[in-house]
This record gives structure tokens, sequence and C-alpha cells, in this order.
């Protein structure tokens, strides 16, 4: 890890877990550059589906709330742009990154970052605890939730756990462990994916 590396923490909630048939509803990202520099940008996605209703009580995201949001080919070139030259960090990186990879393949472009879970991290650092779920690193870092299962929210609450991390964890032995974590995913986008 190098610290002069831009950070791009990301968060989706998405109309359901099922990578093909469902579509992200709202995109939070959190970007720190090098010199300390943080921007936070969220945004709605016209899924072009019904919401579920077990997602809408989960997240509060409402089929009104999208109806008029950009789709997700609409807003591709800007959320490009917003992942580039930086390490995107997920909790569960594999959903995140792979909503992201499918909705840019639809969208006629590619997602070619270098990716970090941070429940790999957690998991690697805190090998004794059992839990690693974002509510269990909540209760045992003491982070302060604005609102679970909002994109933007949930986006900062992982910058927030890097910090604490940061501060509790040598730095030697953080670096290595997200050098050793981190990778380039190798996903492909099934031939039954539906546009």
């Amino acid at each position: 890890m190098s610290p002069h590396e831009k950070l791009i923490f990301v968060d989706l909630e998405t109309t359901g877990a099922n990578l093909i048939n469902d579509r992200i509803t709202e995109i939070g990202i959190v970007a720190v550059d090098p010199d300390g520099c943080i921007e936070r940008w969220s945004t709605f996605v016209n899924p072009g589906r019904p919401i579920p209703e077990f997602i809408q009580g989960l997240t509060g995201i409402s089929d009104e709330m999208v109806e008029t949001a950009p789709a997700f080919e609409t807003l591709a070139d800007t959320v490009r742009a917003r992942l580039q030259d930086g390490l995107f960090i997920a909790h569960n990186a594999r959903f995140d990154y792979g909503f992201l990879h499918h909705a840019f393949a639809r969208a006629g472009h590619a997602l070619n970052s270098e990716m970090l879970c941070t429940v790999k991290l957690s998991r690697a650092l805190f090998p004794a605890e059992k839990k690693h779920n974002l509510d269990s690193l909540i209760a045992r870092h003491d982070l302060i939730p604005e609102a679970r299962h909002r994109a933007l929210a949930d986006a900062d609450l992982l910058w927030q756990l890097w910090r604490k991390l940061n501060a509790v964890v040598p730095y030697e032995v953080f670096s290595k462990t997200v050098q050793t974590l981190r990778q380039q995913p190798k996903l492909s986008l099934p031939a039954t994916a539906e546009n």
C-alpha cells in the first residue's frame, strides 16, 4: 500500500443479490486523495424494474425515489471517472464490484480496478473474531452509522473503519495485509445476462 494512493470506498444498493437479473438502485462513493482531500458522491439509479418490498423495507429506497433517476448507462462515464486511478474498497467487495462490472458491461464499458474487500481485511487483522459483517464492525470499532443500507452512508462507514484500523493496527502490519489482499478481479459477463 502506498501512502500516495487514492482510496475509493464504494457501496451499492440493488434490487436483490442476483448479478444477472437484479440492478443497482443507488451508488455511494467516498474518494480520499493522497493529500487527504475527501470527495463524497452518490446518486440514485433507475433500475428499470420494480424494487421488491423486502428491499424497500431494508434500504428505504422506493420505486418512487428512483423513477426519475438516470439509468446506469447514462451514469457510466461519470461513475467510471470516479473509480479511476485508485483502490476500489468495499465490504463484500465481490458483490459491489460484480454488480458494477456487469452494469458497465451492459453499457458497453469495462471496469478494471484493483479491489480490496474489508470483510477479508477484518478477518486477516482480527482472526479471533467470529463476525465480520458491517454491523459487527460498527459495534467492535465504535463506528458512527448515519443511515444503514444507504450507499453513501455505508461507504462513509468504510472510510471510518479504515481510519480506525490505521489507528489500532501497526502500520507495517496494516500495509502488508492490504498489499496481500488487494487483487485484480477476474470476472466475466455470462452469455445469458439480460440487457
